[in-house]
């Protein structure tokens, strides 16, 4: 149930590109990055360093380790806590995706050598639980051997760094793609029973309707149907989703809903009303509405914003009525 959920989350991110990145730190040395809309990934390959978070004790990474920022969080890597840090932008003004760079840091003390990798997605298109992560999850080095696959995959990244290899921004992107993925079964499988996510997915009740939720959000769920998939009573139902999940059942769907929503609008050409059918609503004028209370934009200006170059189809095709008749 758990892997199930897992790839549900994550597939609708449509990861668009990766900037990675060799590090070479010489002690004394920190570094501020800024939050970032991309998920991010620190593998330590030698040496050690210091992640600092406002609010969170600092998390020392040893030889081995892989640390996982599914949001972009802002943070401070460095030698050692309370180090003085530059401005990340100051060492890499640019990080355009599909690009890699080398970084070195000089100083008299040891050398940490580190790959990272921002991993950029559509911040509309993260599934409601998807934003519910920690701000970052810790891999030790033998937690991390014990997923071979994962290993191997960074491994793999940190000994290839041919920057102008054929096919490298490709083969950049699908290996990251990879170890993220891998990094976040392994780090949930790893994570404190009393993460209120990890709680939601282990849930004999709350984690299948999660799932229904995610799989099949166009149904005409309420919360009496949704609690019959739990198996509880309507009342048991909604408090337990609402302290696993921290929003209450109907709130998810819609937030569900309007992310696939954002994706049509976004990657296809199918007029307003066609997306409001495909998403479970029966009506445009409340599609319109929820949409723009979520996102702050007409489903019109998103679809502007967000995919310049698609038609502003209105029109009704055959085939797109039948489907919505169905």
């Amino acid at each position: 149930m758990a892997d199930d959920l897992l790839s549900e989350l994550l597939a609708p991110l449509r990861l668009e590109g990766v900037f990675h990145s060799r590090w070479t730190a010489r002690a004394p040395w920190g570094v501020a990055g800024e939050a970032e809309d991309c998920a991010l990934l620190h593998y330590v390959q030698a040496g050690a360093c210091t992640v600092e978070l406002p609010g969170h004790d600092p998390v020392r990474l040893a030889a081995g380790d892989l640390a996982v920022f599914p949001h972009g969080t802002a943070h401070r890597l460095a030698d050692a806590p309370g180090r003085a840090t530059v401005p990340l932008a100051s060492l890499l003004p640019a990080r355009p995706p599909g690009a890699a760079r080398t970084v070195r840091i000089d100083g008299p003390g040891a050398a940490t050598t580190m790959l990272c990798g921002g991993l950029h997605y559509d911040p509309a298109a993260a599934a409601p639980l998807y934003r519910a992560l920690p701000p970052v999850l810790v891999l030790e080095r033998a937690a991390l051997r014990r997923q071979p696959l994962l290993a191997g995959t960074l491994d793999g990244l940190a000994r290839e760094w041919d920057e102008d290899a054929p096919g490298q921004t490709l083969v950049a992107l699908r290996a990251f793609e990879l170890a993220f993925v891998l990094a976040l079964r392994a780090a949930l499988g790893a994570l404190a029973d009393g993460e209120p996510i990890l709680r939601a997915l282990r849930h004999p009740a709350v984690g299948p309707a999660l799932l229904a939720v995610h799989r099949r959000f166009a149904e005409p769920w309420t919360v009496d149907r949704l609690a019959a998939e739990a198996g509880m009573s309507r009342s048991a139902f909604a408090a337990a989703f609402r302290e696993l999940v921290g929003v209450a059942p109907m709130r998810h769907l819609t937030a569900r809903r309007l992310q696939e929503a954002a994706r049509l609008l976004a990657g296809t050409a199918l007029p307003h009303h066609a997306v409001a059918r495909r998403v479970g609503y029966r009506s445009e004028v409340g599609f319109h509405l929820a949409f723009r209370r979520e996102y702050g934009l007409t489903p019109g200006d998103y679809r502007r914003a967000t995919a310049p170059g698609l038609p502003q189809a209105t029109a009704r095709t055959a085939t797109e009525a039948t489907q919505d008749a169905n």
